[in-house]
């Protein structure tokens, strides 16, 4: 005969049963379909970026580069994504860029050192064939941090110039 203890027990596992049916059920239902691998296949939900849009400039150039502390010096990492930027600004003539330069310590020090950030990346740029007349810079200081954190390896995201761009025929 089946005790009460026996009983609750009892249900406890068809319960269990019938969760663990359930949420296998809703796994398989939601997975998404597998990736293949290839170095260049796109990613799911990014095969229909068209080529000279904004998001192909985000997914496949790049906007942001960043800088050491207290310099406004473009080490190779960011010539090679400003080499990247001007190739793709000359390929796509109707695009105007915004430089925005930022920093990680607040104060009107930093604010200047941020402005230098964005100049450099404009001298840069023009002198990489894209005309001085499709960007303009601004340094924000430490105005919209990625991050704010005490750690310095975080900092560094906040040490940065982004490039937005606006398209010409919106202006």
């Amino acid at each position: 005969m089946i005790v009460g203890t026996d009983l609750r027990r009892l249900a406890c596992a068809g319960l269990l049963a019938l969760l663990a049916a359930c949420t296998t059920a809703k796994l398989e239902d939601t997975q998404a379909p597998p990736v293949g691998g290839a170095t260049n296949e796109a990613a799911p939900g990014f095969e229909n970026v068209a080529p000279g849009s904004e998001e192909d400039f985000i997914l496949n150039v790049g906007r942001r580069v960043f800088f050491n502390k207290g310099s406004a010096e473009l080490d190779s990492v960011a010539r090679t994504t400003l080499d990247a930027q001007a190739a793709w600004l000359q390929k796509y003539p109707s695009w105007l860029i915004k430089l925005q330069g930022f920093a990680d310590d607040g104060g009107s020090a930093q604010v200047a050192l941020s402005q230098k950030r964005a100049d450099a990346v404009m001298s840069y740029l023009a002198a990489g064939g894209v005309s001085a007349n499709r960007m303009w810079a601004k340094g924000y200081g430490k105005d919209r941090e990625v991050r704010d954190c005490p750690q310095k390896a975080c900092q560094v995201q906040n040490r940065r110039v982004v490039s937005n761009l606006r398209n010409e025929r919106d202006s």
